[in-house]
């Protein structure tokens, strides 16, 4: 019971990204995108990310860019109902029942992107910079549920069946922190005056840091004895390439986008300051240690169709194959499926300097209990976005975009809670908000 105590704090509460888009996957690069997220068949800067090919759709020759910052604000929570030891009745164990809330923050104040495009012929070199997955931190101030309970079961265990409600004082809380950079360069060339194609590929940063302690103690009345004591200081580090192709069809009214991101193999290794813990238990946060962190191959394929001269609607479907790609003890596996997007949006140019807009996204993960945990957990989730972009001069736009995420609660029922051999409950729930403002401008 204390090893899997030892392993929960040691896998902190950062793992998650607190972005739009897959597991370990950063869709918004732009406020273009949380004004209207089925951005994968538009043709403008932004499309350095979502819609490469379509770069070489550009009106204007010369030099594009656009600069984003971002802020976002995530709150997870699990409600925990769990079994435990509470005395002797009549020569019997009595078994309570424990129902605790327990809350943790992720947030990102500033959130910085930087996409560029230089067109010259058919020809546009781009690239970008942007946090491609996790980014932000994370804590826990009361721990997690598995602590409260697998400490419970020590002090049955310590006092030899004799526990009393009140009897131990625990300490705990967590913080960490995750950041994938990354940093894109490709070629878009224009084919003929309906077809446009894209070749290039990104280098992916992942920096990572985890602090933590659990310290339990019987009070000194019932002895005094320490129960836990566990310390963590361990940063973590690696990168991948990812290659990346797309194309774009101009058919009339209609346009059409496709990308696809190669699973990216990458490692994280550690370099751990403190480690206190029983011998071997935490063998994989010991220093040096190499962990898989594959980002997954990515599919997206959209339409854009011009309802009006100053209409438009677009859809769009994403494809995360995140059960091919590798995690630590294959943890992946256990996925039932990868993960599922659609997307919706439209963009009306109201006046000729003002354009409003709005999208949906719907995220579908292959969720199963054997991948959630207190340490790691995700929901299927629905998302709406809105914004505006303002032409505030002919080179000059000023895009301001809110992104809203309503997650569907995940309930986890065991029979034996994180193996105290008594039942138990954990609920999943997520929120998410999103707020970015970009500047674009073209030579």
């Amino acid at each position: 019971m204390k090893k899997l105590l030892i392993i929960a704090a040691a896998a902190l509460f950062v793992s998650n990204s607190t972005f739009a888009g897959g597991i370990l996957t950063n869709t918004n690069q732009h406020a273009s995108f949380l004004r209207m997220p089925a951005r994968g068949a538009s043709i403008a800067i932004d499309g350095t990310y979502s819609n490469p090919a379509g770069l070489a759709f550009l009106q204007n020759e010369g030099l594009h860019y656009g600069l984003t910052i971002q802020n976002a604000y995530q709150t997870r929570n699990i409600d925990a109902t769990f079994g435990y030891y509470n005395g002797v009745v009549g020569g019997q164990q009595a078994i309570g029942t424990l129902t605790q809330e327990y809350k943790g923050t992720a947030s990102a104040p500033v959130i910085p992107s930087i996409q560029a495009a230089y067109k010259k012929g058919n020809w546009v070199l781009s690239g970008s910079f942007a946090i491609t997955g996790g980014g932000g931190k994370a804590s826990f101030s009361h721990g997690l549920p598995m602590f409260t309970s697998v400490t419970m079961a020590g002090i049955y265990q310590a006092t030899k069946g004799t526990v009393i409600p009140g009897m131990y004082d625990i300490k705990t809380a967590m913080s960490g922190h995750q950041y994938i950079f990354g940093v894109q360069l490709g070629l878009s060339y224009k084919v003929n005056e309906w077809l446009g194609v894209f070749g290039g590929g990104r280098m992916n940063y992942v920096s990572s840091g985890y602090k933590g302690f659990v310290d339990a103690t019987l009070k000194e009345q019932f002895g005094g004895n320490q129960l836990m004591d566990i310390q963590l200081d361990c940063d973590q580090s690696g990168w991948g390439l990812t290659p990346i192709i797309g194309a774009d069809v101009k058919l009339g009214r209609w346009n059409f986008g496709a990308k696809y991101e190669f699973k990216t193999n990458l490692n994280i290794e550690n370099n751990t300051k403190t480690l206190k813990a029983p011998d071997g238990v935490l063998k994989d946060y010991e220093d040096g240690v190499n962990t898989p962190n594959d980002i997954p191959s990515l599919l997206t394929v959209a339409a854009q169709y011009s309802i009006l001269p100053n209409l438009r609607a677009a859809v769009e479907y994403h494809f995360y194959d995140d059960k091919s790609a590798g995690m630590a003890h294959d943890k992946n596996k256990a996925l039932t499926k990868g993960t599922n997007e659609y997307l919706f949006g439209i963009e009306w140019d109201v006046l000729k300097r003002l354009t409003l807009s709005g999208g949906y996204q719907n995220t579908d993960y292959g969720l199963s209990d054997g991948f959630q945990s207190d340490t790691s957990f995700y929901c299927d989730s629905y998302s709406l976005g809105f914004g505006a972009e303002v032409k505030m001069t002919e080179k000059l736009n000023l895009n301001i975009g809110y992104f809203w995420t309503n997650y569907k609660d995940y309930k986890k029922e065991m029979s034996s809670y994180n193996g105290t051999g008594l039942p138990g409950t954990d609920t999943y729930s997520r929120t998410n908000k999103v707020f970015g403002v970009s500047l674009n401008y073209s030579m």
